[in-house]
């Protein structure tokens, strides 16, 4: 240890003597070899007077050409010193007062040596006179108060410029009142980076610095590096600050307090532990810097120093205030790179046993890892409105996604408040990057908890799959599944629900199976590599667990951000005193035992994040496809949608008859509500509201894509529009059906009931024929009037009753319940021959049991461009639907 602490002494010392003490030596021989000159013209000069005038002219030349000789190498000498001591003293170490400002080093950067004068060389611009102190060494000051009190000060005030703010603490201790040049820095007091100690109080600063070093070697740097410089070389990371103990005068030091200083400067300058004294000797060492002050100068051993003036007042007070303010906002986050592994060893993990990433930096400037696994298996994350929760889920997610490719991880993102920010991790419009883990990414689902609830489901069969393949192969466990079938595709899963709580609020049926899901995911996902990790920045999300001990047991990982409240046991109150960009990280269930500070990372932001997200993106494998989208405020539009590109093949003749397209069911795969025509009774459509906009939007939906199974001229469309508002709708899907559609209004509809009803006394084997029927109930009067012997609404139910069977099929929208038991016969009136319905504004009780099995009618709360679906032949409960938005 002494040994390499030697050499980092030899190489600051080296570095020191490139600026001042190398060209010390290379101006001495040029002095001597320019005294050699002058001597050799002297002796010329005493033999002129024998020497022929020629003589003297050419002695007189050649001493010109050496004297310029030796000023131009004295010039570049010195030249070539002043760049050395730019490199040794960058930025802030040795800028001139006038445009003097801080320049903090990079964790991995040194803060070199710092300037507090010049040294003069004749004939050549002066040259800056550095001091090594931070990693460098210790200062030891002699003679002139004044003198002695700049150069504290210029010290001082450039280590706090080339340091981040807060790392660099200061603490004074001057029994005699002098001041020393402190005095200008009491601003970094409010922040707590200037200390001073009183008369009585050296020996507690020095063991207080001596316990420093010790703990430093012992746990930050534990035997691996030499320095904490060295460390910080090597991984990027400075965990500690240094610290300058200025000790100005005062007693003779006990036995205790040199042996303590001793200690201090054999060892301080490695843990960054610095002395500047005056009035205080210091032993002999390599480690120690011995500088003269005189009135007129300085020395720095045998080399003539002329001092700078001290820093400006205000210069130095508002560095000071602008420091302390930054350090008192709170600790800036650690950098994003620190979580990722070099590029060379990305996607290098294997997840078969758990997943294991960093989240952040400890106090010791280790990493902090989180693992799920078998144990802890699931996550719990708290902390409320602005305290970095989506921060830290971007950062864990960033960490997982670059050590785990995506055979080995797949990320489903579900959250429930409002915001885009996961829309990120899929394929957008600007960007068509996306982030190839990544197999669902939900937002704005804060009023539809059925995709919550279909992304659970989605779990749960996943789950039974990988058990059943467990089974079979009689192992318990995904990693010995994974041994046994290595051609399997069995990546871990790690499901983020943000905002968790809105998934369980309510009383209803979607509560209650959720519920039911998370505590079974809960219970038996983890050893099937199936990881939960819940987030809420409420408390009542965390209160919504409290009623299930057997679920909330399951999340032994908890991660506590600043006043989280309910996520730790409950009398660890450790999240209560975490500044900005931290959290507690617990994996013992929240016992106080288990706390783990760790300072997070900036992942937030889209710059950030962004430059990881486009390597992994090139990286990915050449059958990987973009994540699924799911925007609760945006429409879908029935171009879009898969099962509606995939009719393209004519599909009559079909046993199970054409399909109509409705909406977009809200599940983890993009599907369409799907309703088939088949020549069976009961296949007609009503679609229940008042809402013209999603009504006219189901039945344009629905004609459109059976007109895409027909080719042109085998089936027929009667489109009927009876409400003003709907034409604009109605009239674009009958002028892009063309010469298949034909129109009717409320003069002519009864006439199309009529001639429809007549037509089915035939075998049946014609056109299909679909009767788009808008607003049907606003009809009444129209089909009051008899035709044929028969009432409109009479040859209306026939076609209802025994149209499907003869390929005719009634899409039709009622504006009510009510009005359409009332066009059936009335209250009691059968409503068989529907056999399918999307209720829009339309509430569940009013369905009634005669539209849905059970008594009461379904839980069903009407929104905003929602539908429920419910279709006889294939569902025991409805289907949350969105309507395809408006194709023009």
């Amino acid at each position: 240890m002494a040994d390499r602490r030697a050499q980092l002494v030899d190489r600051v010392r080296g570095m020191l003597a490139e600026a001042l003490g190398a060209s010390r030596t290379r101006l001495a021989t040029a002095s001597a070899d320019l005294a050699a000159a002058r001597e050799r013209a002297a002796r010329v000069r005493r033999a002129a007077g024998v020497v022929p005038e020629r003589v003297g002219a050419e002695r007189d030349r050649r001493l010109a050409e050496i004297e310029a000789r030796h000023a131009t190498r004295i010039a570049e000498l010195a030249r070539r010193a002043a760049a050395a001591a730019e490199r040794a003293a960058p930025g802030a170490g040795s800028a001139e007062w006038a445009g003097w400002r801080p320049t903090p080093v990079s964790r991995a950067e040194p803060p070199g040596a710092a300037r507090i004068g010049t040294v003069r060389v004749p004939g050549a611009e002066p040259v800056p006179a550095l001091l090594p102190l931070l990693d460098g060494g210790h200062v030891a000051l002699t003679g002139d108060e004044r003198g002695c009190e700049t150069v504290v000060a210029a010290l001082l005030l450039r280590a706090v410029g080339r340091g981040a703010p807060g790392t660099v603490r200061l603490v004074g201790y001057d029994p005699d009142q002098l001041g020393g040049g402190l005095a200008g820095f009491a601003p970094l007091g409010t922040a707590g980076l200037l200390t001073f100690v009183g008369p009585g109080g050296l020996g507690g600063l020095l063991d207080d610095l001596v316990e420093q070093i010790r703990r430093i070697n012992e746990t930050v740097l534990a035997g691996e590096h030499a320095s904490l410089r060295e460390l910080a070389e090597a991984t990027g990371r400075r965990p500690e600050p240094w610290r300058v103990a200025v000790l100005l005068g005062g007693d003779e030091l006990s036995r205790h307090e040199r042996g303590q200083l001793d200690r201090i400067v054999r060892a301080g300058a490695a843990c960054g532990v610095h002395l500047v004294v005056w009035g205080v000797a210091l032993p002999d060492a390599p480690s120690v810097t011995r500088v003269r002050v005189e009135p007129d100068g300085a020395w720095i051993g045998p080399l003539p120093v002329r001092l700078d003036p001290p820093p400006p007042a205000t210069l130095l007070t508002l560095t000071c205030r602008e420091v302390a303010r930054v350090v008192s906002a709170g600790p800036a986050p650690t950098p994003f790179t620190d979580l990722l592994p070099p590029p060379e060893s990305m996607w290098r993990e294997d997840s078969a046993v758990a997943l294991t990433a960093p989240i952040g930096e400890g106090p010791d400037g280790r990493p902090v890892l989180l693992t799920l696994g078998d144990y802890p298996p699931h996550a719990l994350i708290g902390g409320p409105s602005g305290t970095g929760k989506t921060n830290l889920i971007f950062a864990w997610i960033g960490a997982l996604a670059s050590r785990y490719s995506p055979a080995e991880l797949e990320f489903y993102l579900l959250d429930f408040k409002e915001g885009v920010s996961f829309a990120r991790f899929a394929q957008g419009r600007r960007d068509p990057s996306w982030l190839p883990h990544m197999r669902l990414v939900g937002i704005n689902v804060n009023t539809d908890r059925e995709f919550g609830l279909a992304l659970l489901r989605f779990l749960a069969e996943e789950l039974r799959r990988r058990a059943d393949a467990a089974k079979k192969h009689e192992v318990t466990k995904l990693a010995e599944l994974r041994a046994v079938d290595p051609a399997g595709h069995w990546p871990r899963i790690v499901a983020v629900v943000d905002e968790f709580q809105m998934l369980l609020a309510g009383r209803d049926a979607v509560a209650r199976e959720a519920a039911d899901l998370l505590e079974d995911l809960a219970r038996r996902g983890r050893s099937q590599g199936i990881h939960l990790v819940l987030a809420s920045q409420d408390v009542r999300g965390i209160e919504a667990l409290w009623g299930r001990p057997a679920l909330v047991a399951q999340f032994t990982l908890r991660i506590a951000l600043p006043k989280a409240l309910r996520i730790l046991a409950e009398r660890n109150d450790a999240a209560q005193s975490l500044p900005k960009y931290h959290a507690v990280v617990n994996a013992e269930s929240g016992l106080a035992e288990g706390n783990q500070v760790a300072r997070i990372p900036s992942a937030g932001d889209w710059e950030t994040w962004s430059g990881l997200q486009h390597r992994l993106w090139r990286m990915r494998p050449a059958e990987a496809a973009p994540a699924r989208l799911f925007d609760g405020d945006a429409v879908p539009r029935l171009v879009d949608a898969p099962d509606f590109r995939a009719l393209a093949a004519p599909q009559v003749g079909t046993p199970r008859g054409p399909v109509a397209l409705l909406g977009e069911i809200i599940d983890v795969q993009a599907r369409s509500a799907a309703m088939r025509l088949p020549r069976a009774p009961g296949r007609n459509l009503a679609v229940l509201g008042t809402r013209i906009d999603e009504a006219c939007a189901v039945l344009d939906a629905a004609a459109r894509s059976l007109a895409r199974q027909h080719r042109p001229g085998s089936a027929r469309f009667s489109i009927a529009c009876l409400d003003p508002d709907a034409d604009p709708a109605a009239r674009a899907l009958y002028e892009d059906l063309a010469d298949d559609a034909a129109w009717y209004d409320e003069e002519t509809v009864a006439e199309l009931m009529a001639e429809t009803a007549q037509g089915l006394g035939g075998s049946g084997g014609g056109a299909p024929h679909y009767l788009l029927l808008f607003a049907v109930d606003a009809a009444a009067g129209s089909l009051a009037g008899r035709v044929g012997g028969r009432s409109g609404l009479e040859h209306l139910r026939r076609i209802l009753h025994d149209g499907p069977e003869r390929r005719t099929h009634v899409l039709a929208w009622w504006r009510g319940v009510a009005r359409m038991r009332a066009d059936l016969g009335g209250p009691a009136a059968r409503t068989d021959q529907i056999g399918a319905w999307v209720a829009l504004d339309t509430h569940g009780g009013e369905l009634g049991s005669s539209l849905y099995p059970g008594t009461g009618g379904p839980d069903w709360y009407p929104r905003p461009w929602r539908g429920l679906f419910f279709d006889r032949a294939v569902h025991r409960t409805g289907q949350t639907i969105i309507p395809y938005g408006p194709s023009r």
